[in-house]
């Protein structure tokens, strides 16, 4: 594998690991990542419930939350450290602001498109920010943007693809369409970049994402034109994955047929490991009395089936029977809890016999 260089960051293991809230991906797998030479991502995603004790109030919870979690990961590692906020938060903003004072290395940013989210640096800023896109056009956008409004573009670009976990920026109709795979539109973005880069004289690497789950998956998205890749699946049955372990065993658990589309309270198809919490959902017998959050904007409680952010907190501490686990399309390939430095170099190994396999057959 060759390093990703990220504007004057230089990742030695080109592999990103997914920001995966609510809860699963915290300073925890974020440093163990980082230590081995990848990029450990916080999610900022529900952090105001995980620190209740600092404010009733969920948004300067959320902002306590952040900030102690970056710090904790910069204690325990002296590696590449991002954060990854969903543009569909209502506070983004808030987000995006303490991550960059306190010097986080990257800001991974989707869930909508970041069209502002170089309005919150500064001068002193080192930050770098990578946009969450699905498509070239998406890309497209961005750059047109930043450029015009604040003469700047991205610094990399993450691409997804639709067997991604999670919420999905795809229509349901184009989730299982060939003209949307990952192997479809990863060139296409690639090719995006490169404009940009030959006009500009900016290098922005193209990070692939949505479904990659082996060593082999990489050296494959690689020669489409990929400098790196980002996992989440299979980081979550590490040791150091902040989750609770009945939620990493929902992984072990699954077979491919449990992993489903489902629709998400915040208006996105997501994919996730079906259970009874799913199938009470779909039989009509959850219902939300009240927000006690106003999370995300385009969540309406009096139309969601159920709060997606219970959900996912309860599944991230192990409460199953109220919530679920969200995951990639291969996450049931997961057969065992590993740590985070046998995953990577696991994922190096595969690599490695797959481009040795195919030079020796050519």
């Amino acid at each position: 594998m060759k390093p990703l260089k990220i504007g004057d960051l230089t990742i030695k293991i080109p592999i990103i690991q997914g920001g995966m809230g609510v809860g699963i991906s915290l300073s925890g797998l974020a440093s163990a990542v980082a230590n081995e030479g990848g990029v450990g991502v916080i999610s900022s995603a529900g952090l105001g419930l995980l620190y209740p004790k600092f404010s009733k109030d969920y948004f300067k919870a959320s902002i306590y939350g952040l900030r102690e979690e970056i710090r904790k990961a910069r204690a325990k590692s002296q590696g590449v450290i991002g954060v990854n906020i969903m543009v569909a938060m209502n506070n983004f903003a808030d987000m995006a602001r303490t991550s960059i004072a306190e010097k986080i290395d990257i800001i991974f940013s989707g869930a909508g498109l970041p069209l502002d989210l170089p309005s919150f640096l500064t001068k002193e800023s080192r930050t770098k920010l990578v946009p969450i896109v699905s498509s070239a056009r998406a890309l497209k956008v961005i750059c047109e943007k930043w450029k015009n409004g604040y003469d700047y573009l991205p610094d990399a670009v993450v691409v997804e693809g639709p067997k991604a976990g999670g919420h999905l920026g795809y229509k349901s109709d184009q989730i299982d369409d060939e003209h949307y795979a990952l192997e479809t539109i990863l060139p296409e973005v690639v090719a995006q970049a490169r404009f940009y880069e030959e006009k500009y004289g900016k290098p922005i690497p193209v990070i692939a994402a949505g479904g990659l789950y082996t060593g082999e998956d990489i050296y494959r998205i690689t020669q489409l034109g990929a400098s790196g890749v980002q996992l989440g699946s299979r980081f979550v049955t590490t040791e150091e994955c902040d989750a609770d372990r009945a939620f990493k065993q929902t992984y072990i658990d699954s077979r491919k047929e449990d992993i489903r589309i489902i629709a998400s309270p915040v208006g996105m198809p997501g994919r996730a490991i079906s259970d009874d919490f799913i199938r009470e959902v779909a039989e009509g017998k959850k219902r939300p009395k009240r927000c006690a959050f106003h999370c995300i904007r385009t969540c309406d409680y009096r139309k969601s089936p159920y709060c997606i952010m219970l959900a996912l907190y309860n599944a991230a501490r192990g409460n199953l029977r109220n919530g679920y686990a969200f995951a990639g399309a291969n996450a049931y390939m997961a057969d065992k809890i590993t740590t985070v430095r046998e995953t990577i170099s696991s994922l190096v190994s595969e690599f490695s016999r797959k481009a040795a396999e195919l030079k020796n057959r050519g």
